[in-house]
């Protein structure tokens, strides 16, 4: 079922698949939540799945100058409630990771699992705040430009070319965000806190996803974090940059799906 809530006067978009327990999938920056199309096919034979385009995303409107991810952690959970979700896994890819862990820590008790993918929970350093405010004013001057080289980048060289229909579609669902969507995404990810006592707190599973070759979530980083819950596990492939779900799809979820029958 695809439909809207209103978030006082604005609407955010969803998509609800399925009966049971439920697992909630977050999108990355220029993304929408048809990423998830055919993990929440396949999952919502077992599963409740929740699928949302965050603010300035998809189908869902723009918000705010600046789409925090405790604003959008805010939509998910007034989301959640009105159709009844008491508790669920959330599973975030890139910036969806930084909204799901703002959820976690604004609404603990609704989180059965948590799964960062391709994502961390570390704020920017210093350098890589200055790097997203130049790339604002790019953005600013060109958007397509900056999306035609942007989503290409989160692939390795060789799925450049494997993926190229599906990278083509990517960029073509991210023209249709406005400049105020990507500018105000952007700046919500650079105006992020460290949440790495998100993940040294949790009473819940914690599973990390994690492409040895991508360049934005290095390998360091994700070993880093992968210490700090004290129940996790962790999928670290090879041959993967940025997109595992596309990358290496099967391999990710058989691990999503097993992660989350051990949730609940």
């Amino acid at each position: 079922m695809s439909t809207f809530i209103s978030h006082p006067g604005n609407k955010i978009h969803y998509e609800s698949k399925g009966n049971g327990n439920a697992i909630v999938f977050l999108h990355g920056f220029t993304e929408t939540l048809h990423i998830w199309d055919e993990f929440s096919d396949r999952l919502s034979e077992n599963f409740q799945v929740v699928c949302i385009d965050l603010p300035g995303h998809g189908q869902s409107d723009n918000i705010n100058d600046v789409h925090s991810m405790e604003l959008m952690a805010d939509c998910v959970a007034q989301l959640l409630a009105s159709i009844h979700i008491k508790k669920t896994v959330v599973i975030g890819h890139s910036m969806g990771g930084y909204v799901a862990l703002a959820f976690a820590e604004r609404y603990k008790g609704m989180v059965a699992g948590l799964t960062l993918f391709h994502s961390m929970a570390f704020a920017d350093s210093a350098e890589a705040h200055i790097n997203r405010m130049k790339t604002n004013e790019f953005i600013r001057k060109n958007r397509f430009n900056f999306l035609c080289a942007f989503i290409p980048s989160l692939f390795t060289e060789e799925n450049q070319e494997k993926y190229k229909p599906e990278i083509a579609k990517l960029i073509a669902d991210s023209k249709k965000m406005s400049l105020h969507g990507v500018v105000a995404a952007n700046s919500g990810m650079a105006a992020r806190p460290d949440r790495c006592h998100v993940l040294k707190s949790s009473t819940y599973p914690v599973m990390f996803i994690g492409g040895k070759q991508d360049i934005r979530v290095p390998l360091n980083k994700m070993l880093e974090q992968i210490a700090l819950p004290d129940d996790c596990v962790a999928l670290l492939m090879g041959d993967v940059a940025h997109m595992g779900f596309m990358e290496a799809k099967e391999k990710t979820f058989y691990a999503v799906k097993t992660f989350a029958d051990g949730c609940f």
